[in-house]
């Protein structure tokens, strides 16, 4: 299992970024969640295969139609939670 950390910039809220990767994030089985932060960027916490985790971060350097990525940064993930489902936090 891989576990990553995703901070997405650019024009990435208000624009269905959060809905949309919960729905690719389902679709691929990958396990974790998402949430905007203050400074205006995404944050995506993915768990699952290398394939499916690296699957969602291919996507998440482009994201739904309306947003405008600039910047995609990635590290390892090492918080404690349990990831069992893909969930939207706020």
């Amino acid at each position: 299992m891989e576990q990553i950390r995703v901070v997405v910039h650019g024009v990435v809220q208000g624009v269905g970024f959060r809905y949309h990767t919960r729905q690719i994030a389902q679709q691929l089985g990958v396990k974790g969640f998402v949430r905007n932060q203050p400074d205006g960027t995404v944050e995506i916490v993915a768990a699952g295969t290398q394939a499916q985790v690296q699957a969602l971060l291919k996507w998440a350097h482009q994201g739904p139609a309306s947003a405008r990525v600039s910047q995609v940064d990635t590290e390892p993930y090492t918080g404690t939670e349990i990831l069992d489902s893909f969930t939207i936090e706020h």
